[in-house]
Parts: structure tokens; sequence; C-alpha cells
């Protein structure tokens, strides 16, 4: 299936893109809700360790993420400007890509981990740990593999696919889960082999999807091309600093909880999974936006980027709302779904309905970021990504630590690093959309 998303109105294809991605990304994040619930269950150890693992592991995995962002945009920039032989030399390329990066990202995920880890300073929960970060990484094929299939397809116009293997494999999770951890009693260990199993599976159906369309021609037609590989790099990188810097910035705040204790760790890790549930249309509307720049910028219809900017952000706004108004009603009770100490409830709820309100900032950082990579403009994404989520941060929250203010200074000095870099991607996407429709008058 190709969608061809030079034409038609744009509401209709932001919804018939976004709807399916949402629901896939919800029940992608429901994988990291229902391990949390188990390691609940297990102790507080446990979601510490399930806390600080998804920071670690998401500073590997954000490379491979970013790296699929930038086929879904080269793919998609080919099919707009319909040259399929082209799109398909740029997917067999990437497919090689994929393999190299993961196997790159194993080794310097497990010889990286001890030093994040020990950084830390707090043995009570390394040995949980490492049992689980070591078997996910090890795994990072599977991971990898399935951003770069789904990358493919979402350049195609289909985001269903990966909705509908993420609605199975979410519900088979829960189940291997139960068993791992509750029936064979194997700790986080059980955890991590219940999401590599269904990861293996969810990458494998992908592939059978990319294999019936337009874009699989078999490996036997691949040719090595060195250009590709230096263009996915050349627009992969600033994504993926982008994406790396976002895990690493949750390090960087795990760094700064760390103090206040287990508890607070805790809480982080179980906020950002319930936050991230209601980030989800937002992360939907970012894939559409960037399937439907990419495709327009190819065949330079520039007069339908900007309508889709203004409408990626009203829609991204009003569901931020709804996520808003939820986390000051119901923020305890979300909480204590997924944790019976109290301590690290009051701690869950006190994050969710602070760092809830930089939901509005989080809409028009991701929706212009995908306009720049849809309009291949890029660059500028890895400046601000250092800024927002490595030296802001690390002056901020220690400027705070050094005048002996709690943790709601924390929450409060985060909302404010992510407005300010809202607020200048909103200025330099404007200024380079105004640069479009002087070409487009050209």
């Amino acid at each position: 299936m190709h969608l061809d998303l030079t034409q038609g109105i744009i509401k209709e294809h932001m919804v018939k893109l976004a709807v399916p991605a949402v629901v896939g990304y919800f029940f992608h994040t429901m994988f990291n809700v229902t391990d949390t619930f188990f390691a609940g269950l297990i102790s507080t150890q446990a979601l510490a360790a399930l806390s600080l693992s998804a920071s670690v592991f998401f500073m590997v995995l954000a490379i491979g993420i970013g790296m699929s962002e930038a086929v879904t945009s080269m793919v998609g920039n080919a099919l707009g400007e319909k040259d399929i032989p082209k799109a398909q030399h740029i997917a067999l390329n990437s497919i090689a890509f994929a393999f190299i990066l993961s196997i790159t990202l194993s080794i310097l995920g497990v010889l990286s981990v001890p030093y994040l880890v020990e950084a830390l300073g707090d043995p009570s929960y390394m040995k949980e740990t490492f049992d689980y970060i070591n078997l996910i990484l090890y795994a990072a094929f599977f991971f990898v593999g399935s951003f770069f299939f789904n990358a493919f397809l979402n350049a195609t116009g289909d985001t269903k696919s990966f909705r509908n293997i993420l609605i199975v494999t979410a519900f088979l999770n829960i189940i291997l889960d139960y068993i791992f951890v509750l029936h064979f009693n194997m700790g986080v260990k059980g955890i991590a082999f219940a999401t590599i199993l269904s990861e293996a599976i969810t990458m494998f159906y992908l592939y059978y999807k990319v294999k019936q369309t337009k874009l699989w021609l078999g490996l036997r037609a691949f040719n090595f091309d060195m250009e590709v590989m230096k263009r996915l790099l050349a627009q992969g990188f600033p994504p993926s600093i982008n994406m790396f810097m976002m895990a690493f910035g949750m390090y960087i705040i795990t760094y700064y909880v760390a103090p206040f204790g287990k508890e607070a760790v805790a809480a982080f890790g179980i906020g950002m999974r319930i936050e991230q549930i209601f980030l989800m249309p937002v992360i939907g509307l970012n894939i559409a936006t960037l399937a439907i720049v990419s495709q327009n910028n190819g065949a330079k219809i520039y007069e339908r980027i900007s309508p889709t900017v203004r409408l990626g952000i009203m829609y991204g706004w009003i569901m931020s709302t709804i996520g808003v108004v939820s986390f000051l009603l119901f923020a305890d009770y979300f909480a204590s779904y997924l944790s019976s100490d109290i301590l690290v409830i009051q701690e869950t709820a006190l994050y969710l309905r602070i760092s809830g309100v930089a939901s509005y900032g989080f809409v028009v950082i991701f929706i212009y970021i995908a306009m720049l990579q849809g309009i291949g403009k890029p660059s500028i994404i890895m400046p601000v990504s250092i800024y927002r989520q490595v030296l802001a941060p690390f002056i901020v929250l220690s400027l705070l630590a050094w005048m002996g203010f709690g943790i709601l200074s924390v929450w409060i000095g985060i909302d404010l690093i992510i407005f300010s870099s809202a607020l200048f991607l909103w200025w330099y996407g404007k200024k380079q959309l105004k640069v479009l429709a002087l070409r487009q008058l050209a």
C-alpha cells in the first residue's frame, strides 16, 4: 500500500495516519506499564531498577529511533518524487545499516552500563538493574529492526500494521510477565525475557508486512551504496542525538532525583510511564506530520506544509488539556495502580501534576522537529537537544541542589527548560516555513 499524501484533505490524512499510530504506541507504552506493574509486585527496588534501566536503555534505542526517522524522511521524499526504484534502493541499504547499527549499540551498551549505574551511588537496587538491562541490551537487534521496518511502512502511509501487532504483543507481554514473574519467580529477568520475546515477534511481523509493499525487491537485489549510508548518517544523526539527549536527560534527572531516595526514583519511573500514555497522541501527530511533510516536500507542494504543522499543534494542545486536567484530578489514583507504597504514590502524583503542564511544550517540540526532518533541515535539532536534555538540566538542577531546594523545584525547573526549548523551535520553524513560502512563489 502507498498512500499519496500530496493530494486530498490534510485533516483526513492527519487523522488516518495519527490514530493508528496513537493506538499502536499506546499498546507499546502498555509494555512499560505492564512491566512496571509486575516490578511493583516484586519490590520497590525492582521499580527503581526499571526506572533507571529505562533511561539507560533508551540511550541505546534513541540512536535506532533517530536513524529510523531519517529512513521515513528519505523514503517518503523518494515516494513523493514518484521514484519507486530510488525508494527501494534506500530501503534495502537501510536494512544493512540497521543490522550494523544494532550490533554496535549492543556492544556499546553492555560496556557502558556499569559506569552509568554505579555513578548513581545507590547499591540498594544495583543488582536488579544489571539483571534486567543486560538481557535487554543483548536483544537490541529486535528493537532496532522493528523501528526500521516500521519506518518503511510509515513512509508509505501505513501506520496500521504497527498498531495491529502492538495490540497483540501487548497482551502477550502481560501473559509472559505473569508466567515468568509469578509462576517461575524469575524476578526482573522474567520481565526482560517477556519484553524480548514480544519485540522479536513485532519485528518479524513488520518485516512480513514490508515484503508486501512496493518497497521490497528481495535481499538479492541489495546493492551496497555508500552515498545512501552517508545520507542516512547525515539525516539520522541530528534526530538520533535528539532522541539520545532525551534519554540522557532522563538519566541526568534520575541522578538528581536519587538523593531523595529509592522511592523518589521509583516515582519518577512510574510518573514517566503514566505520562507517556497521555503523550501518545503527540507521538502519533509527530509521525503523521513527518509523513505528510516528507511527501509534499519531495513533490515540491510546499503550500501544504504550514497547514499540516498548524493542524498538528492544534490537535496536540487539545489532547494536552485532557491530560493536564486528568493529572490534576486523578494523579494519586493512577499511581496507586502501579505501587502500593504510599510515599511512592505521593511522589508520583506530585510529578504528574507539575510535569504534566509541560505537555503543551512537548507538542510544539515534536511537531516542529517532524516538520524540519520532513523538509530535510534537521541540523538545528541537535543543539536544541543538547540544551534541553543536558546543558540546561545540569546547570538548573545543580543550582537547585546547591541551594537546597526540594524535589518540587526539580519538576518546575524541567518544565521551564521544556517551554524555553519549544519557544525557540517555534521561532526557528516559522523562519523555515517562510523560506518555503518564498520558494513556492519563485
